[in-house]
């Protein structure tokens, strides 16, 4: 690996593992073939979307229905070698007009969710699509309005086949969203993570930057941490380290191949897990401990009716947004515990350290100093 292989991409490169496509990008795809169809009466097979980085990806419909006022499209997903329990699923979107003004309306089929607890990105009673598959579906939805002479004014139904059993097998019924499968993504891409094989890249990553002559590196678990860092630092690609959930494996790597300093980057929930002592952050293999927020938010001057509160918060964002409502720095606060875990890891190494905690928009909501 050369320079010019650093970073996100080369570490991917490097595994060998093929990546998929998110449920958002499969839910916009099947919206802009349904919408197509829908004013032209011909469904586009493949059709083709942009992604939020620039991918141009085709996708095959597996469904083409065409009715009076609306149209459905199925998109059959696939997360190439990630081990996503959604793989395989059909995604369906059923695009009815509606009258002028109204814009872009989402609702939940079949098998896709709905919001009940606060905490998440939505508000309650939102059909479970993210906000980037959201804007990706409006935006596509747009063009072809462009394209075809239409108005875009349209009801959006986003469906999964059998998506309330595989939900089943999520934390979607725990979070409070009920009636099946979340539309996620954030990129439109599936980086598969094989933990022995993204491991690897991990050191390879790290290696290259060290021999590159960059003694600032930052780990970052997923594309909206790196943004973020590079926005604060201005780091170029190369010092960026995919770390996902593994940041376990950055520092003990970085413990036996020093640089001058690492900065974990990361969303707050995913951080706060690091704060509690876990060096795997997958949701599989560590949870947020909300008892340890409340912990924290005592010493942060938090009475013991909010710390109780946070205790039983919904979501680790719930728990944060508590918080920052009675003016505690959570977010400071898991970013200092985050820190000073990292160093207990790294055992002496002369790294010196920081972390930034983010939101779902990639908003700094806690950092730490450097140490």
């Amino acid at each position: 690996m050369g320079e010019s292989e650093g970073g996100r991409d080369a570490q991917l490169k490097h595994t060998g593992l093929r990546p998929g496509w998110t449920t958002g990008a499969c839910a916009t795809a099947a919206a802009t073939a349904a919408y197509t169809a829908l004013l032209t009466g011909d469904f586009p097979d493949p059709v083709t979307i942009t992604l939020p980085k620039g991918q141009t990806p085709a996708f095959a419909l597996a469904v083409e229905e065409l009715a009076e006022g609306r149209a459905t499209a199925g998109v059959v997903k696939d997360a190439g070698d990630d081990p996503d329990v959604t793989h395989g699923a059909l995604v369906r979107v059923t695009v009815r007009r509606l009258p002028p003004g109204l814009g872009v309306v989402f609702r939940a089929g079949p098998g896709v969710g709905t919001v009940t607890l606060p905490g998440l990105p939505l508000d309650v009673g939102e059909p479970a699509v993210n906000p980037v598959p959201r804007r990706m579906i409006g935006d596509h939805i747009a063009r072809v309005a462009a394209e075809h002479r239409g108005s875009g004014d349209v009801e959006v139904t986003v469906s999964v086949d059998d998506g309330e059993e595989i939900a089943r097998s999520t934390w979607n019924p725990r979070l409070g969203i009920l009636g099946g499968l979340s539309i996620l993504g954030t990129t439109g891409v599936v980086v598969p993570y094989s933990c022995s094989a993204w491991i690897d890249s991990i050191r390879r990553g790290v290696d290259v930057a060290r021999a590159a002559g960059h003694t600032h590196v930052a780990g970052c678990t997923g594309s909206t941490s790196e943004k973020t860092v590079v926005s604060e630092y201005g780091l170029p690609e190369i010092a960026l380290l995919d770390m996902g959930d593994f940041a376990g494996a950055v520092l003990k790597y970085v413990r036996r191949h020093p640089v001058d300093r690492l900065t974990v980057c990361g969303g707050f929930a995913k951080l706060s897990k690091l704060a509690a002592g876990h060096l795997d952050l997958h949701s599989a293999r560590s949870q947020v401990d909300k008892p340890f927020l409340a912990g924290l938010a005592r010493r942060g001057g938090a009475d013991e009716a909010l710390a109780a509160e946070v205790a039983v918060a919904n979501t680790g964002l719930a728990a944060l947004q508590l918080c920052l409502a009675r003016g505690v720095p959570l977010g400071d606060l898991v970013a200092v515990a985050a820190r000073d875990e990292a160093l207990s890891v790294l055992r002496g190494a002369p790294v010196a350290v920081d972390v930034i905690c983010i939101d779902r928009a990639g908003t700094v909501v806690g950092r730490s100093s450097v140490r």
